[in-house]
C-alpha cells in the first residue's frame, strides 16, 4: 500500500513541480491584465531596486498592448511611491500615482493600502491579474523563528520588520484572484508557502534556494508576464535563461557577473490539497530527525535559537525527504 501511495505522491510532485512547456506562445495578450510589482527594498537590497526599475521600463518597451496596466510600488528607503509604467508608441512613460511618507512597507495595513489603490481602482480593473513580490524572503520559516508561520519581505527603515506568510494571506483575501504570484526573493518556492496561497493564485513562481542579488532580468520577465498563453511558464523561463546563459561554475562570480546559476519553478496550486492529503497518508508520524537530516539534501542549514545552529532542516527536497522517510520506516 505504501509503495502505491508513494508512487502516486511522486506523480503529484512531478505534475506540480515540473514546468517544461516548449510551445511558442503568442506574445500579444488578449483581454486586459493588471500587474503590480511590490518592491520592499528598504533593506540591504536597496541598490538593486533602481536597477530593476530600469529593467522593468526596458521590458515594458517591448509590450505593445494598450489594454494592460503595469504598476510598481517601490520603497528603497528614500521616497516610497506607486508608479504606473505605460508604453505609449514605443516610449515608456512613468506616471506617479501616489507618494507616501516614511513607512513600514511590509506592514499589513500599509500593504493593503497599496493593493487597494491598484486593485480597487476602476481604472485598473481587468480580466486577469498578476503580482510580483520583491524583497528578502525566508520561505516557510517565520520571524521570529517559531512553528506555524513563515515570512517574506523586510523593511529596516525603523527597526527590523518582516511579514509572515499568515499576514500575507490576510492581504490576499481582499485582493483579486491572481493568475500568478512571482516571488523575487530567496527560498519562497516552498510547498508549505504554496499551500498557504493555493486559494489566491493559479501559479506560484519562485526559487526554492537563494537567488542572486540582481534577481530577475525584468527586461525579459516583464514581456513574459503579459504573455497570452502559459504566462507562468514563460515567466519562469525568462527568469532562468539569462542565468543559464552566463553559467560558468561560479568562475569570476560577482553580482554584476553571476556565473553560479539560479533555480526557478512555476508551480500549479490546484492540486496542492491532494498533495497534502497523500502526504499525510504516506508520511510517518514519527521519524528520527537526526538520521533524516543526515540523509536528505538540505538547501540551507539553519543554526541557533535565532535561526542558526539548532540543527533542524529548514529547506529540503520534498520528494527525497518522502523517499528517505519511507525507507527509514521500512527498515
Amino acid at each position: 500500500m505504501k509503495t502505491k501511495l508513494y508512487f502516486f505522491l511522486w506523480v503529484c510532485l512531478s505534475t506540480l513541480l515540473i514546468a517544461c512547456e516548449h510551445e511558442e506562445s503568442d506574445t500579444s495578450f488578449k483581454g486586459t491584465r493588471t500587474i503590480l510589482a511590490y518592491i520592499a527594498a528598504d533593506n540591504t537590497l536597496a541598490s538593486f531596486a533602481s536597477l530593476d526599475l530600469a529593467e522593468m521600463k526596458a521590458g515594458m518597451a517591448k509590450v505593445q498592448d494598450s489594454n494592460v496596466h503595469f504598476l510598481v510600488y517601490i520603497d528603497d528607503g528614500k521616497s516610497p511611491r506607486l508608479l504606473e509604467l505605460k508604453n505609449e508608441k514605443g516610449a515608456v512613460v512613468e506616471t506617479v500615482v501616489e507618494t507616501y511618507g516614511s513607512r513600514n512597507s511590509v506592514g499589513v495595513s500599509e500593504t493593503q493600502e497599496v493593493f487597494a489603490k491598484v486593485f480597487s481602482n476602476s481604472k485598473y480593473q481587468a480580466d486577469s491579474y498578476g503580482l510580483v513580490y520583491w524583497s528578502h524572503g525566508d520561505g516557510w520559516l517565520p520571524y521570529p523563528l517559531r512553528a506555524g508561520t513563515r515570512w517574506v519581505g523586510q523593511d529596516k527603515g525603523n527597526g527590523d520588520n518582516r511579514m509572515n506568510i499568515s499576514e500575507f494571506v490576510e492581504i490576499l483575501k481582499s485582493a483579486p484572484h491572481f493568475d500568478f504570484i512571482l516571488f523575487d526573493a530567496c527560498f519562497m518556492q516552498a510547498v508549505e508557502v504554496a499551500y498557504e496561497l493555493r486559494d489566491y493564485t493559479d501559479y506560484c513562481i519562485g526559487s526554492p534556494t537563494e537567488i542572486p542579488g540582481p534577481g530577475a532580468s525584468y527586461d525579459a520577465v516583464v514581456p513574459a508576464m503579459f504573455s497570452a498563453e502559459n504566462a507562468a511558464v514563460n515567466i519562469a523561463k525568462a527568469y532562468y535563461e539569462p542565468y543559464a546563459a552566463k553559467y560558468d561554475e561560479g568562475k569570476g562570480l560577482s553580482n554584476s557577473n553571476w556565473t553560479a546559476g539560479a533555480s526557478v519553478c512555476a508551480l500549479r496550486t490546484d492540486k496542492l490539497v491532494d498533495l497534502a492529503r497523500i502526504t499525510k497518508q504516506v508520511l510517518p508520524g514519527l521519524v528520527d530527525n537526526a538520521q533524516l537530516r543526515s540523509l536528505i539534501f538540505d538547501y540551507d542549514k539553519r543554526r541557533g535559537s535565532d535561526g542558526f545552529q539548532d540543527g533542524h532542516v529548514g529547506y529540503y527536497d520534498m520528494a527525497n525527504m518522502m523517499k528517505k522517510s519511507l525507507i527509514m520506516v521500512a527498515i
